[in-house]
């Protein structure tokens, strides 16, 4: 099966128009009656010398205002746990590491974020993480979570893991 000159041309137009490969496949079915299998398709574009268009990156959000930190709940905090001469992911979010690690988790600390709402963190052993907030249904803003994340990470560096 091969294609005649016009459908090569209208072929590399639709790849250059950004068509996905699985698309393409179904299109040469449906307008040129040629069925080919995915791999064909790979080689075909190949022949016709042209690139398939990288999908268009999401647009980042547009920034929201910064609301005021809520006021910190009276929440007991193990001293012990947080080092406040240390903080360790910068604008108000503080992780640690526990010498013990809670059962089930291959690695687990504790976090405290930027709005004063804390809970417990833990890597459980199939590599899946998970939040434990102190107040049942918290859920921590979006830049704190990345900043968690970021801090978490170079808190394992240290110590190795």
């Amino acid at each position: 099966m091969t294609l005649t000159d016009p459908q090569k041309e209208t072929a590399r137009r639709w790849i250059a128009d950004g068509m996905k490969l699985s698309d393409f496949q179904k299109r040469l079915e449906s307008e040129f009656g040629l069925k080919f299998t995915y791999m064909e398709v790979r080689m075909l574009v190949d022949d016709l010398k042209v690139l398939p268009k990288d999908p268009e990156p999401p647009k980042p959000p547009a920034p929201v205002a910064a609301a005021a930190p809520a006021a910190p709940v009276d929440q007991p905090v193990d001293a012990g746990l947080l080092d406040p001469a240390a903080p360790i992911g910068g604008k108000g979010v503080q992780v640690t590491v526990d010498t013990v690690m809670r059962p089930g988790a291959m690695v687990s600390g504790r976090v405290v974020f930027s709005d004063g709402q804390g809970g417990a963190w833990y890597v459980d052993n199939y590599g899946r993480p998970g939040l434990v907030p102190d107040t049942k249904g918290y859920r921590p803003i979006a830049p704190d979570l990345q900043e968690f994340q970021v801090a978490l990470e170079k808190e394992l560096v240290k110590l190795g893991m």
